[in-house]
């Protein structure tokens, strides 16, 4: 099955079944939840706190990406591998199209990028050479710096049109499915009834969305320094790595 083949799946998905999506950085998370089913796995920048103990996104390169997208792809089988293009990866169309291939070219099926109308052009480059992608709206991870922090988005229906309007651009772009992040959740259902791609939410409350995204480590409990208000921590790996190391250790003193 083609790149395209596969993304448009998951664009087809609009409005029926949600679709589940969870992060992935490394062979074995990807292989255990390749094996649940999921529809969808992102190596998303977000590896660099939960993976490599950066402060933010902003510190993630392409060789990062790289390196832990082949390790997700040789632990995948079903689910549609997304790899993030990091910050200053994508410039202008030519580089994005360019480092778009290098994720592609590491195992990744589709590709996703944050922002809305300057973004377009990128998008409908990245497209035109074969490559699906996914679009990111709402907060965007990769401005924290210049934003100041991470805030809720679609508080006024000023910005809630902003955001739409760079949705429309993406997908006439060419995108296959959008994530929505931190936006309210009035403002991200008005999204997903306006979009005829599906939305994938996180942070933008139940139902709202065609599917939703979660980080893998807040699923599982496996960072526990840190858990975002809008996640839902269903394991404590944490705990029980802790557990099992402390007996080790035991047995080993003994």
């Amino acid at each position: 099955m083609s790149l395209t083949e596969k993304a448009n799946r998951i664009r087809a998905r609009k409005s029926e079944a949600p679709i589940s999506a969870l992060t992935a950085y490394d062979y074995a998370t990807a292989r255990l939840l390749d094996e649940t089913g999921v529809d969808l796995l992102l190596v998303g920048d977000s590896l660099g706190m939960v993976v490599l103990g950066f402060p933010d996104t902003t510190h993630v390169t392409l060789d990062h990406m790289i390196h832990h997208t082949a390790a997700v792809a040789r632990g995948t089988k079903n689910a549609l591998i997304v790899g993030d293009l990091p910050i200053h990866s994508y410039p202008n169309p030519e580089t994005a199209v360019m480092n778009a291939h290098r994720l592609i070219g590491a195992g990744a099926e589709a590709v996703k990028l944050e922002g809305g109308v300057r973004q377009a052009k990128k998008v409908a480059a990245i497209v035109a050479d074969g490559i699906p992608v996914v679009g990111h709206l709402g907060m965007l991870p990769q401005r924290v710096k210049e934003e100041g922090g991470y805030t809720k988005k679609g508080k006024t229906d000023n910005e809630t049109q902003s955001i739409l309007e760079g949705a429309f651009a993406l997908q006439e772009a060419g995108v296959f499915a959008i994530v929505l992040e931190s936006i309210l959740p009035k403002a991200a259902r008005l999204l997903t009834e306006k979009l005829d791609v599906p939305t994938i939410g996180i942070g933008c409350g139940e139902n709202n969305c065609d599917g939703e995204i979660a980080v893998i480590t807040d699923v599982i409990g496996s960072f526990p320094w840190f858990l975002p208000p809008f996640a839902t921590q269903r394991g404590d790996v944490a705990i029980e790595i802790t557990k099992a190391v402390k007996a080790y250790l035991n047995d080993l003193r003994r």
